[in-house]
This record gives C-alpha cells, sequence and structure tokens, in this order.
C-alpha cells in the first residue's frame, strides 16, 4: 500500500504541477499585456522569481496530490473494512 501511495503521489505532483505550469502561462499572458508600462527586472532578479514560481508551483502540487491521494487510498481503505475484509 505504500508503494502504491508514493507512485500516486508522484504522478499526481508531475500531472498538477504541469496543469498550474500551464495555468500559470494562461494568465501571464493576460498579464503581461496590462503591464505595458512598468520597469521590467534585472537578468538576476528575474531569474530568482522564476525559481521561486517554480518551487511555489512544486511544493502547491505536491500538496494537492497529498491530499487527493489520502482521500482516495484513505476511502478505499475504509471500503474494504466495511465490506468485511
Amino acid at each position: 500500500m505504500i508503494k502504491a501511495s508514493l507512485v500516486v503521489m508522484v504522478v499526481l505532483t508531475v500531472v498538477i504541477a504541469t496543469g498550474l505550469r500551464w495555468r500559470e502561462e494562461r494568465m501571464g499572458a493576460a498579464a503581461r499585456a496590462g503591464a505595458a508600462g512598468r520597469r521590467r527586472p534585472g537578468l538576476v532578479e528575474g531569474w530568482i522569481a522564476a525559481q521561486k514560481r517554480a518551487l511555489n508551483r512544486w511544493v502547491t502540487a505536491a500538496a494537492i496530490a497529498v491530499l487527493v491521494t489520502l482521500a482516495t487510498l484513505g476511502g478505499l481503505n475504509w471500503l474494504r473494512i466495511w465490506q468485511g475484509g
């Protein structure tokens, strides 16, 4: 059961992170269109900000994956218990 939960969490983390990145790219295009007059950050500041966003995306994806995995495998466990197994 532990191996199954780890595999489910890893797969869900990758899928959720991909979905979050896709959403950020869609929302970012709209934000860039509205930010024409702002000062652009330097190369280093822009790189650090990008890395912070990526780390935040992966941590968020992992947290969501843990919750989904707990709910799914916990629910399956309770179904097995209620059926007398």
